[in-house]
């Protein structure tokens, strides 16, 4: 998983309230695609017109959010189905931060599991910083300090749980973190191979 450090870059306003993983991402191009093929599809029903072409007047679509590393949300972002693959199509599009007032539970871990950092703020202040960014501005979000710095450079606190922001900066999901006892676990299996062999025989 790729470290989470500093992330600078235009933010792409979509606040709007409850975008559903269903609606981020189609579960049939998850049948059919790869993890890697998925960012041409993401938003699909917003970003492309009936006939399949895509849609100039979406904002979303505007030269200067090509490949955003960060996404401006609304209320209950990620709600909907716990498909993985909604997050595996932002980072499909450059996405590497949302920032919204509050997030589906499950597609908030799923962020962390794949090294994207979701961040909860008010929603007057994601409403301010959309409003900053519509011209393409960029905005940095640094995970070191927990700082966010607005294009109009006035800063903001971020909230991160310390064990989660430990392992974005480490780059490291639940079975990354796992590993770092590799040493410990193999040690015990040894001795509990010999204290109770019945439960290690095949």
């Amino acid at each position: 998983m790729k470290p989470f450090t500093i992330v600078t870059g235009p933010a792409m306003p979509l606040v709007k309230d409850n975008i559903d993983t269903d609606v981020i991402i189609r579960i049939d191009r998850l049948t059919n695609l790869a993890k890697e093929e998925l960012g041409p599809y993401a938003f699909e029903a917003l970003r492309y017109r009936a006939d399949g072409s895509l849609d100039t007047d979406c904002q979303l679509n505007r030269p200067e959010f090509r490949n955003a590393p960060v996404l401006l949300a609304g209320r209950n972002f990620g709600c909907g189905s716990s498909r993985e693959g909604a997050v595996w199509a932002l980072q499909g599009l450059g996405v590497r931060c949302v920032i919204a007032p509050s997030f589906g539970d499950i597609f908030f871990s799923n962020c962390f599991q794949n090294g994207v950092l979701p961040i909860r703020l008010p929603l007057q202040d994601v409403e301010a910083l959309a409003v900053q960014c519509a011209d393409g501005a960029a905005l940095s979000v640094d995970l070191r300090t927990c700082i966010l710095t607005a294009p109009d450079g006035s800063t903001r606190s971020i909230d991160v749980e310390p064990p989660r922001r430990q392992a974005l900066l480490a780059g490291l999901d639940d079975i990354g973190l796992t590993l770092q006892d590799d040493a410990g676990i193999r040690a015990w299996q040894a001795r509990d191979r010999l204290a109770r062999p019945w439960v290690w025989s095949a």
